[in-house]
Formats: C-alpha cells, sequence, structure tokens
C-alpha cells in the first residue's frame, strides 16, 4: 500500500514537473515570436525614412502625407508591449498605404529604381511581419490555453501571465483591397 501511494505521488510529480517545463518552454517561445516581429518591425523602421528622402523631392504638394509617415514612424518605434506596438503598427500602415496611392499619381517616381526598390522591400517586408505576427499569435494562444488549464488545476502555483495577441482594431484594416487590373495607360 504504501509504494502504491509512493508511486502515485512520484507521477503526480513527475506530471507537475512535466507541465511547469512545457510553461516555461512555451513562455519563451512566445517571448522569441515577439523578439521576431520586433526584428522586422525595426527593419521596416528603418527602411521608411530612406523611402521618404527618395520622394521628397518629387512629391513638394505632399508634405503632410510625408510627416503623417514620419509622426507615424517615430510612434511605432517608442511603441511599449504588444498592445501598443499593434495599435501603432497599424496608423504607421495606413500613413504607408495612402503613400503609396500617392506615389501611383506621379509617374517619375513610379519608374524611379530606388522607389521601386524600397516599396519591394517594405512588402516583403510587411509580408515576414505578417508571418511573425502569425506563428506569434498561434504559440501566445497555446501558451495561455496551457497555462489557464494548468492553473485550473493548481490555482497559480507558478504564476505565469496571459499573453496579449496582436488584434485588428480598426475596421479599415479588415476591408479588401481594392486590386485593379485594367491596362489602362
Amino acid at each position: 500500500m504504501t509504494y502504491i501511494v509512493l508511486v502515485v505521488i512520484a507521477v503526480i510529480i513527475a506530471w507537475v514537473i512535466g507541465k511547469y517545463n512545457s510553461l516555461v518552454t512555451l513562455r519563451n517561445q512566445t517571448k522569441n515570436g515577439w523578439k521576431q516581429i520586433d526584428v522586422q518591425l525595426k527593419r521596416r523602421h528603418d527602411l521608411i525614412p530612406n523611402l521618404v528622402s527618395t520622394v521628397k523631392g518629387m512629391m513638394q504638394f505632399e508634405q503632410e502625407t510625408l510627416e503623417k509617415v514620419i509622426q507615424a514612424r517615430n510612434a511605432a518605434v517608442s511603441a511599449t508591449g504588444v498592445a501598443d506596438a499593434a495599435a501603432k503598427e497599424n496608423v504607421l500602415t495606413g500613413a504607408l498605404n495612402k503613400l503609396f496611392a500617392l506615389v501611383e499619381n506621379y509617374p517619375n517616381l513610379k519608374s524611379n529604381e530606388n522607389v521601386k526598390q524600397l516599396q519591394e522591400e517594405l512588402t516583403s517586408t510587411e509580408n515576414k511581419v505578417s508571418f511573425a505576427r502569425q506563428f506569434y499569435n498561434d504559440i501566445a494562444t497555446k501558451f495561455n490555453i496551457d497555462q489557464q488549464t494548468f492553473r485550473k488545476y493548481h490555482r497559480g502555483m507558478f504564476k505565469f501571465e496571459t499573453v496579449e495577441l496582436f488584434e485588428i482594431k480598426e475596421a479599415g484594416e479588415r476591408e479588401v483591397p481594392k486590386v485593379d487590373l485594367s491596362l489602362k495607360k
């Protein structure tokens, strides 16, 4: 009888240790996921001043748009935490989209190789940010679920905290983009 009790206690202890280690792993993967987003956002933030300085001379009448891009970029750089970063990055995305739309109205800019290259790099970076956010949200959700189910049985013995997810809060971000494939000249 004593052996059975010792075996049951050993199994419970092994399960708790395994679950704790699993939560530590998920917490670290979540931190890594956030750092991956941060790396891509840094790259994005570094590309924006180059784009603005490239188009600045040719877009003299669009200074307000350029200023909004720079302001949004500076705000995004100063973001702290997931929710703040998501909100400020959404504003920056909107400002960049407006800038890209305006670039289309300037034939000299559209054909400028530097502008094209910067736009392609920003588009590539946007895709990387999107994939990094998806990875982060996936691993953060798994971490939140695992810790919540673990906490249910052990009443917060190990003080893990739920992490925030990247969310789209502005309705405009959910709209389907308009694509014009006509061959207008």
